[in-house]
């Protein structure tokens, strides 16, 4: 994105008003400017009076309906309030699309860094800390694994009912909507994905135990303390809803660089990486720690490849379409088929 491209959709006249309306600050708009990060949401920080906010709201050409994205994000940030998760503090959200065309919410500040944008000397210099990272980012997914989302309100957060049974087709189906993007070649270029789609189907768990799934839990999404070796705020959930909480670990899993920190997604790297715990150190301390059965972890971790490839996919589809730059789109889709590769991997070492 441009350095003022947000400006088009980001009105800070209407927004200015809106505040006033709930009394959130007064006077103007000052020191707005854009984040950077892993995120396609428009991410926009900025100060009235003395407070510092940060604005999300969708991208112009969302892949699934934007607004709807934030409604559940702010629902899901809302019910974490008093949790002890780490994660951005919800202030307020908007559903009136007359402010700035979409919905959208605002949060306060993470006081952290991410660490696929850089680590500071203290992580950069320690091997240690960065092993201390890989513990905490399974503490932390663990703490979103234990949530009751019941008594949190979010009972019908998504639907439980045949959830494991529906995952391959309702991912099935997303992948055929890219057909409406023109100049899409089609899902042939991805290949092993009817594999692994039909390995999925073939070998479904037969019972889950429910909870909160964040649904893009990775090196890309967690913001890290400064101060001390610890997860400031689990950020973007744009993807969460109810299922397994197996599969954020899959996901994890996933989109773990290998022992030599290269990563099948190159954003989600992270330099130097000496020190950090494997992949199977990961899930070892992912069982001690959370007491679950792991069991259907393979199925899960597979699971989480092939909706990782059909979501590549979705920029590499928007960009013939023009609605995405052309070369992350065809570096998407070489990583989609990277995943699919891992996931075929994990098929072969199953019993």
């Amino acid at each position: 994105m441009a350095v003022n491209a947000w400006r088009d959709l980001v009105d800070t006249q209407r927004l200015t008003q809106w505040m006033d309306a709930r009394a959130l600050g007064s006077g103007p708009i000052e020191e707005a400017c854009a984040l950077t990060g892993g995120t396609q949401s428009i991410l926009i920080s900025f100060r009235r009076e003395r407070k510092y906010y940060v604005l999300r709201r969708p991208p112009a050409h969302p892949i699934l309906d934007g607004s709807q994205t934030m409604r559940r994000e702010a629902r899901v940030l809302a019910a974490l309030a008093d949790t002890d998760v780490p994660h951005p503090r919800l202030i307020a959200a908007c559903d009136d699309m007359n402010v700035l065309g979409a919905g959208f919410y605002l949060m306060e500040p993470v006081d952290g860094f991410s660490p696929t944008v850089g680590l500071p000397a203290s992580y950069a210099d320690s091997p240690d800390a960065r092993r201390r990272m890989g513990l905490a980012m399974v503490d932390a997914l663990v703490r979103v694994s234990a949530l009751d989302h019941v008594a949190l309100g979010l009972a019908d957060f998504g639907k439980l009912d045949d959830y494991i049974a529906r995952q391959i087709a309702r991912w099935n189906g997303q992948l055929a909507g890219y057909q409406d993007f023109a100049g899409w070649p089609g899902p042939a270029g991805l290949c092993g994905l009817t594999n692994v789609s039909n390995w999925l189907e073939q070998n479904r768990p037969v019972r889950f135990h429910p909870g909160i799934v964040h649904g893009d839990y990775s090196l890309g999404n967690v913001m890290f303390r400064r101060d001390a070796v610890a997860v400031a705020a689990i950020v973007d959930w744009e993807l969460a809803t109810l299922g397994d909480p197996l599969v954020d670990l899959g996901w994890l899993l996933a989109t773990w660089p290998d022992s030599n920190g290269v990563g099948l997604i190159s954003k989600l790297e992270v330099h130097p990486w000496q020190g950090f715990l494997s992949a199977q150190e990961l899930t070892a301390y992912y069982a001690q720690r959370s007491g679950r059965d792991m069991t259907n972890l393979r199925w899960f971790s597979v699971l989480a490849c092939f909706k990782l490839a059909i979501l590549l996919e979705g920029t590499h589809a928007r960009a013939h379409a023009g609605k995405a730059p052309m070369d992350v789109g065809l570096g998407l889709h070489k990583a989609a088929i990277k995943v699919l590769v891992r996931a075929l991997e994990w098929i072969e070492k199953s019993p």
